[in-house]
């Protein structure tokens, strides 16, 4: 994209933006002065008052995770990465402290976390990982753990599930369904690969996390086998960044939110995946459940695994990978956050589930972006706003709604112009520009 195209799409957007705020700040003001009138709501007094360190305090889950663990009497720290210190969730009265670190990858992350955890007197670290920082927060872990308790994996567990090929192998060993899948290391292992006559096409995914390429899905194999190899040879596959080759299943995707204690699933919700997901409203599927809740317990696991399961034209469901990090759908437990912290740290028996009450989540400046772009989709649109809950807002809560959309996203879009990178799109969710190989 043109240094020109790039600069009139980051101004467009900013003008945009703007033209929200007024609307925006009469909301957020009017929430403030009720608060003043009525008061906080009343908070649970738990009997063990932790202090609960979160990161990836520029997502929304970080903030659901915030505002459950505060409700619940307990005291938040935040933490973020210095790309995002002005994320708007920093200003939620759940957030008691806000600090940043160094990016995952750098040296300096696991002694900068140390340096939290010991000036605040933290008790439970519950990382709220982006894809690059699992493994990172996984090698953290023991050190950490001198100092206070980790919900997290352990390298292995970590290493494991991360990895496409790996995580298919482990389940399948367990007796559970997942797709035919192999490791390939470069375009001539796809154009070499046997293709099962008249069986199922097959589709490319890179094991490393990819926001862009994760969304070509092109059916293998092609008409001739120069044009199944030039499909992968335009991929970025190779040794030290390896893809998978994995057999297309058709069905009804579905995406899970599960947090595990030594192999007991303390909190668990299911709903209906799309390629953007950004509307969550949970769904009982029996199947799906026994097979996260058997992986989860056969493996032993600790910490919060994200499952993708495709539920096949006979009705199995069939992981196609795993996540270990915190899914967005834990927004669908807003109205129940003294029950959601207590099934993270330990306090409950039993597995903890969305509430039939709970009405599904959606982003509001997504929502009427999709009305700008697609004005076709006016009823559908009005139809989640009237079932649903905006993820960020909160009556109680007003600032992070307002700082998200109005200092976060224009300055992540200044700081892109300045750098004269190119972005895809505003993830309004994860609360950051989606980049080619960002983060």
């Amino acid at each position: 994209m043109s240094a020109l195209r790039r600069t009139a799409k980051t101004l467009g957007m900013q003008a945009l933006l703007l033209t929200a705020l007024p609307a925006n700040l009469v909301v957020t003001g009017a929430a403030l002065a009720r608060a003043a009138v009525v008061g906080a709501p009343p908070r649970e007094t738990p009997e063990r008052p932790r202090t609960v360190l979160l990161s990836g305090g520029k997502m929304t889950k970080a903030l659901a995770l915030a505002r459950a663990f505060h409700a619940a009497g307990h005291r938040v720290v935040l933490v973020e990465s210095a790309r995002y210190r002005l994320t708007g969730h920093r200003f939620s009265r759940a957030v008691d402290a806000f600090h940043t670190v160094p990016a995952p990858e750098d040296p300096g992350y696991v002694d900068a976390l140390v340096d939290v955890v010991r000036r605040e007197g933290v008790d439970v670290y519950v990382p709220v990982c982006s894809p690059a920082s699992s493994w990172y927060d996984a090698l953290a872990k023991p050190v950490l753990e001198q100092y206070c308790e980790v919900l997290h994996g352990d390298a292995e567990a970590i290493a494991t599930v991360d990895d496409k090929a790996a995580f298919a192998a482990a389940a399948r060993s367990s007796g559970l369904a997942v797709p035919d899948t192999h490791r390939v290391t470069s375009a001539d292992d796809v154009a070499e690969f046997d293709f099962p006559p008249g069986g199922p096409a097959y589709v490319l995914k890179s094991i490393p996390y990819d926001p862009v390429a994760r969304l070509d899905l092109t059916p293998l194999p092609r008409p001739t086998l120069a044009q199944t190899t030039a499909v992968a040879a335009a991929k970025p596959i190779s040794p030290g960044t390896p893809w998978i080759l994995q057999a297309f299943v058709r069905g009804q995707e579905y995406c899970t939110h599960g947090t595990a204690r030594d192999g007991r699933l303390q909190v668990y919700c299911c709903c209906e995946s799309s390629a953007f997901q950004l509307n969550y409203a949970a769904v009982d599927h029996p199947e799906i459940e026994r097979w996260v809740t058997r992986f989860v317990a056969e493996r032993g696991l600790t910490g919060q695994y994200s499952f993708d399961l495709i539920v096949d034209d006979d009705g199995r469901p069939v992981a196609i990978e795993c996540n270990p990090r915190t899914h967005s759908a834990i927004t669908m437990f807003y109205d129940q956050p003294a029950a959601l912290a207590a099934a993270y740290l330990g306090d409950v028996d039993g597995t903890v589930r969305p509430s039939t009450t709970s009405r599904p989540t959606y982003w509001l400046y997504q929502e009427l972006w999709r009305l700008l772009t697609t004005p076709t989709t006016a009823l559908e649109r009005l139809r989640v706003l009237r079932r649903g809950k905006d993820a960020i807002f909160d009556l109680h809560d007003p600032l992070p709604f307002l700082l998200v959309h109005h200092l976060q996203i224009p300055a992540l879009l200044w700081a892109t112009l300045l750098a004269g990178r190119d972005w895809l799109r505003i993830d309004v969710n994860i609360g950051k520009l989606v980049e080619p190989a960002g983060d």
